[in-house]
């Protein structure tokens, strides 16, 4: 993984301790945990996931309903300062590249011990909710748990249930589908930014990782409901911390840059879309939800969703709680992902001695510790943002001269990025390849030529593929 800087293997010293893990699960510290293996308990991920970090109990006493968000229980394996502890902090997250993963943790953690696998006895750390029919906290609690999961959902699996299909366990996952409804919109009415988008993804050749196809992952129900709880146990987490005054790592996310907001309105104007932008925070979280409603299934959608994303402020780990601005939640930290991110472990950890009446660590190790996972989070974002460029590019490199119909997704003083409408692959119709004379209009994100004809954002135009760069993951276009 030379290209990205990043760790293809782990040191020797690491792959040895993870060895020295033990598989089987001792009777004592059974014993020393809430024992939640007879009631169900179903994980539902991604179809190709190897690594379960979740777990969902559900289990109805009269007019209430107990959920349990189960969460391997990372830090009974890993002990703080040992070389396990130690890649793990220095990786940061596992990061996700189009065609592999490079884990926080060895393998044999990360898919064997630590994940909770079917028909397995695990260790877990779990936040159980006592909620009403509507979804509303009757009762929180958060301890040490054993579990076992009955069963293993992939999200279509799940989703074909919502949808009406009878299969296994069809009441439990409908049941906890009503309720994650109620409880985001519950969370959507209080000032949550409802945020969905397209996420593209490559069908990859077996023998060679090249992209052969492209489809698109969309948010659906069952992605939803597994979305809904975890943000529940999060913020839970999150509060019980603070409540005690104790110091922990926060999720947080500053207000989004009012300029860009701006700028945002008058490209929502161009396809008359409202956006109102005033000083009041709420307000403009709801004219964003309005708006992100209002494109739904328009050809602009992944454009200008992508274009609110990038209005808001980067998420950061930090000790200072200001709040989570896109959530609406005073207090959120995570929790839920302790195999693939090292803050989570972090308040595992914390969660852990605050429940045992132990100490409170150094809070300025802790700082550190959030700005080290902030910025390795950065590099992460960045190395799987470029791996989509470049099978973007690898995907168009034999479709030189082939038409396609895009939309024009920017004006800039050089060119204009077009994104196709088949694949979502952006690439540029450079100025010097137009004919005639054309003069740009930056500000109204437009360009017209000598005879008046205009193309403006927004606009859905052919193109031809002209050129490929793999190295600088460029892809060029011409009009038709």
């Amino acid at each position: 993984m030379i290209e990205y800087g990043l760790p293809v293997d782990f040191p020797q010293e690491v792959i040895n301790e993870s060895f020295l893990v033990p598989e089987v699960i001792s009777e004592k510290e059974i014993s020393s945990r809430r024992d939640m293996r007879n009631i169900t308990t179903l994980t539902i991920d991604p179809v190709d996931a190897r690594d379960f970090d979740d777990a969902l109990s559900i289990e109805v006493k009269g007019d209430k309903i107990e959920v349990g968000v189960h969460i391997a229980d990372v830090g009974h394996y890993v002990k703080p300062d040992s070389e396990l502890d130690k890649e793990a902090f220095k990786r940061a997250t596992s990061v996700y590249l189009v065609d592999r993963c490079v884990p926080m943790l060895p393998e044999r953690l990360s898919n064997g011990i630590c994940s909770l696998k079917p028909h397995e006895d695990r260790l877990s750390f779990s936040v159980i909710f006592t909620l009403d029919k509507d979804g509303n906290i009757l009762d929180t609690w958060q301890g040490k748990t054993v579990i076992h999961s009955d069963r293993r959902f992939t999200y279509e699996e799940a989703q074909e249930i919502i949808e009406g299909v009878d299969g296994d366990y069809h009441n439990e996952i409908r049941l906890l589908d009503r309720l994650a409804k109620k409880i985001r919109k519950k969370r959507i009415k209080e000032g949550s930014i409802e945020m969905g988008g397209i996420e593209v993804r490559f069908k990859l050749a077996e023998d060679n990782k090249k992209p052969i196809g492209v489809y698109f992952k969309e948010q659906k129900d069952a992605n939803k409901l597994i979305e809904e709880f975890m943000l529940l146990a999060n913020k839970s987490v999150a509060k019980t911390l603070s409540d005690a005054g104790w110091s922990n790592v926060y999720r947080v996310h500053d207000t989004p840059n009012m300029d860009k907001l701006n700028e945002l309105v008058n490209i929502c104007n161009t396809f008359q879309h409202e956006l109102t932008i005033n000083d009041d925070a709420n307000e403009i979280k709801k004219s964003l939800n309005n708006l992100i409603h209002e494109i739904k299934g328009t050809p602009e959608e992944n454009m200008i969703e992508t274009l609110v994303t990038r209005c808001m402020s980067k998420a950061t780990y930090t000790i200072k709680n200001i709040g989570h601005y896109g959530l609406g939640f005073t207090h959120y930290s995570h929790f839920t992902s302790p195999i693939r991110r090292y803050p989570d472990l972090i308040t595992h950890r914390i969660l852990f001695d605050f429940l045992n009446k132990g100490k409170q660590g150094n809070p300025g190790k802790t700082e550190e510790q959030a700005k080290w996972c902030s910025s390795r989070e950065l590099v992460a974002a960045n190395d799987q943002r470029d791996s989509i460029k470049y099978k973007q590019a690898e995907y168009l490199l034999d479709k030189i001269g082939k038409v396609f119909d895009g939309i024009v997704s920017g004006v800039t003083d050089w060119g204009m990025y077009v994104e196709l409408i088949e694949s979502k692959c952006e690439g540029m119709i450079r100025y010097q390849s137009l004919e005639g004379k054309w003069s740009v209009d930056t500000n109204n994100y437009t360009i017209t030529n000598e005879y008046g004809e205009k193309i403006r954002l927004g606009d859905p135009i052919k193109v031809v593929v002209s050129s490929v760069d793999l190295e600088k993951k460029q892809i060029d276009f011409t009009l038709f």
